[in-house]
C-alpha cells in the first residue's frame, strides 16, 4: 500500500512538471498568464490597501486570506519573462525587462519574500505590523513598475 501511494504520488508530482514545463507553447500565452496573474495580485493588494487605509472594514480573517493569496501568488508570473518571443508579444513590459533580466527576476524574488513577510505579519492580527510589511511590499512593487512596466 505504501508503495503504491509513494508511486501514486511521484508520477503526479512528474506529471506536474511536465505539464508546467510545457504550459507556455506560444508567447502570447507567456503574456496572457503573466498579465492575469498580476491582475490577482493587484486584486488582493488593493483589498489590503483598503483595509490598512480604512476604505473598507479590517478583517483579521479576510486580511489573511489576501495575505495567504499574496505569498503563492507572487511566485507565479516570474518564469513567464523568460519563454522565447515573450519580450516581443508584451506591451506593458519594457525592454529593460530582458537587458536586464537577472535584476528584474532578483526583484520578483523580493517581491515573494516580502509577501511572505505579509502573510507572517497578517498571522499576528497586529495591524502596526501588517501596515509596516505591507509598505514593504508595495514599495517592492512600485520601484518595479517604476523601472520595468511601460504606461
Amino acid at each position: 500500500m505504501k508503495k503504491l501511494l509513494l508511486s501514486t504520488t511521484l508520477l503526479s508530482l512528474l506529471s506536474g512538471s511536465v505539464i508546467a514545463a510545457s504550459a507556455f507553447t506560444e508567447a502570447e500565452d507567456a503574456v496572457s498568464y503573466r498579465q492575469h496573474s498580476f491582475q490577482l495580485i493587484r486584486h488582493n493588494m488593493a483589498d489590503v490597501k483598503d483595509m490598512l487605509t480604512g476604505a473598507v472594514p479590517f478583517e483579521a480573517s479576510r486580511l489573511q486570506k489576501r495575505a495567504d493569496a499574496l505569498a503563492t501568488l507572487t511566485t507565479l508570473p516570474w518564469e513567464a519573462f523568460t519563454v522565447p518571443g515573450a519580450d516581443k508579444a508584451s506591451k506593458d513590459a519594457k525592454a529593460e525587462i530582458w537587458q536586464n533580466l537577472q535584476d528584474f527576476q532578483s526583484r520578483g524574488e523580493q517581491l515573494a519574500k516580502d509577501a511572505k513577510s505579509l502573510q507572517s505579519a497578517a498571522q499576528t492580527q497586529d495591524q502596526t505590523k501588517v501596515k509596516a510589511a505591507f509598505a514593504a511590499f508595495a514599495k517592492n512593487c512600485k520601484a518595479c513598475h517604476d523601472k520595468y512596466k511601460a504606461d
